[in-house]
């Protein structure tokens, strides 16, 4: 029975697990703030005071922030079952795996303690956007682990994509705190009375938009260098990744223009997650990192 749940060919399902999970968790909390169920549980670590359930009179709102506090233990459990797994390997098969599945699992007990802060200040859209980034961390060390779990591999190595893909990481991170602090001055603040960051949402759009822009001007050299160097096969990997931020763009573009409707913020947040995970992915298949073995 240990063996099945914890043997040396269940570390890629952990992995992928992993991976899946904290994305997951990202959209179910965007469902809790795009639905203004962010104060759904007013307190924490209770839902409400003197229960640590939701209760009937807190409603749709309530179910949703407690069903979205619930899925924590879901990521401590696969986080848990991912450590077992790698401490039950041989050590030389450890390598990457041991540090990648610990952070992961006291990631995600921070992550609770900061979500647990946002409730406990009323939503501050900065700690909101902690809240979120501390996620694109957890899903980049999952993508870490889902790499190490997979052999380590890279694809043929030249200088000149490494260092395209060593400017990539930067300009996506930077798209993505731009985003979250775009998201602070707009609308779906998870509570009606919750105040925003005061900034000019169309000033900072504008400032999203240029790192996104240079984002897929990247991944669209990354893809003709990689074609040319390496061949048609290689390319796919990088043909993924600019598909991605094309869609991401277009949805950008277009939720802007309709008014931020709920269901295409919800599709624009887990692209963001996914984006984060490709975006690892690709500068580790394409040795953005020039030490890394």
């Amino acid at each position: 029975m240990i063996d099945r749940l914890f043997g040396s060919q269940r570390i890629r399902m952990y992995a992928w697990l992993s991976l899946i999970s904290q994305i997951l968790i990202v959209v179910t909390g965007g469902a809790v703030r795009l639905t203004g169920s962010g104060l759904g549980c007013p307190t924490w670590p209770e839902c409400e005071p003197g229960s640590i359930v939701n209760v009937p009179e807190q409603g749709i709102h309530g179910v949703i922030e407690f069903g979205n506090r619930l899925l924590t233990f879901l990521l401590l459990f696969i986080a848990l079952g991912t450590f077992i797994t790698v401490m039950r390997l041989k050590k030389g098969h450890r390598k990457g795996l041991f540090w990648t599945s610990l952070c992961l699992g006291l990631g995600i007990i921070v992550q609770a303690l900061l979500g647990g802060v946002t409730v406990l200040t009323g939503l501050n859209s900065w700690i909101v956007g902690a809240h979120f980034l501390v996620s694109m961390v957890l899903i980049a060390i999952a993508t870490f682990l889902l790499w190490y779990s997979r052999g380590r591999r890279r694809l043929a190595a030249k200088k000149a994509l490494s260092r395209i893909a060593f400017l990539i990481v930067p300009t996506a991170i930077a798209v993505i705190i731009i985003g979250v602090i775009l998201t602070g001055s707009g609308p779906h603040a998870g509570d009606s009375d919750t105040p925003r960051n005061g900034l000019d949402s169309e000033l900072w759009s504008h400032y999203h938009s240029y790192p996104a822009y240079l984002l897929l001007t990247l991944a669209l050299i990354l893809v003709l260098l990689r074609y040319r160097l390496t061949g048609s096969n290689s390319a796919k990997y990088s043909i993924a990744y600019v598909a991605l931020i094309a869609s991401q763009a277009l949805l950008g573009l277009v939720q802007t223009w309709t008014g931020l409707p709920i269901a295409l913020v919800a599709l624009h947040m887990a692209g963001a997650s996914v984006l984060a995970s490709m975006t690892t992915y690709q500068a580790l298949l394409n040795k953005a990192w020039t030490g890394s073995k």
